[in-house]
């Protein structure tokens, strides 16, 4: 008899991954969350670096669990048109 868990890992279940890539800008992070926060998401995982010789660019990594792929794309499509994001790369595990 195997013993399941009550629950699956967010790094087990499907999610939608964002890659956001802007200027490091105290403005930044607020903006993109803002896009989940107004749809009641919160994401699963959210990691956050800075990269570049001095420290000038903000790598934002997002992971959504259990997102439908054409909401994904919705998302996706509201943090393209964020001001502040240079580059914006979605993918679906």
């Amino acid at each position: 008899m195997s013993v399941q868990p009550a629950f699956a890992p967010a790094a087990l279940s499907e999610a939608t991954c964002f890659s956001v890539h802007a200027p490091a800008d105290p403005s930044v992070m607020p903006r993109v969350m803002d896009v989940f926060a107004k749809r009641s998401l919160v994401p699963s995982r959210w990691h956050s670096t800075l990269d570049g010789p001095g420290g000038e660019e903000l790598h934002i990594d997002i992971q959504v669990a259990g997102l439908e792929p054409a909401a994904g794309e919705r998302l996706a499509a509201l943090l393209r048109q964020l001001v502040c994001v240079e580059t914006m790369l979605t993918s679906h595990r």
